[in-house]
């Protein structure tokens, strides 16, 4: 029996693996958006810097602040359907000059999945 118990419970793990890497800690993430600090404000009151105010961009489509002006390779990505999801934001943040050839944002990118997981559960608090 046990046997046979070890490769359900193998497969569960692994199939959970995703979900518990998604987690994040936002108070943890409110330590990380302080390298976003430089270029972009969020919450009541923000204003565009160098980048655009990040209120509410979880789930919405990228390039829809009226009064920023993004990059043409952003609006091209905006324009072929780009959505700030939690995937493409991950992705972004992991090599922003990969992810959109040509874009403005100049930041190198964050090389721990924990600290993206961590901005991701922050953003998501300024809905």
């Amino acid at each position: 029996m046990l046997k046979k118990i070890a490769p359900i419970a193998t497969l569960l793990t692994v199939l959970a693996a995703p979900v518990l890497a998604a987690d994040g800690d936002a108070a943890k993430g409110e330590k990380v958006f302080k390298k976003c600090k430089a270029c972009h404000m969020i919450g009541e009151g923000a204003k565009n810097r160098t980048g655009p105010i990040l209120t509410g961009v979880v789930g919405d489509p990228a390039g829809q602040n009226p009064d920023f002006k993004y990059s043409k390779a952003l609006m091209e990505a905006a324009e072929g359907g780009l959505v700030w999801d939690e995937a493409s934001i991950s992705e972004f943040l992991t090599k922003p000059k990969t992810f959109i050839k040509g874009t403005k944002m100049s930041f190198p990118g964050l090389k721990k999945e924990a600290d993206i997981n961590n901005l991701m559960a922050y953003l998501e608090t300024f809905e």
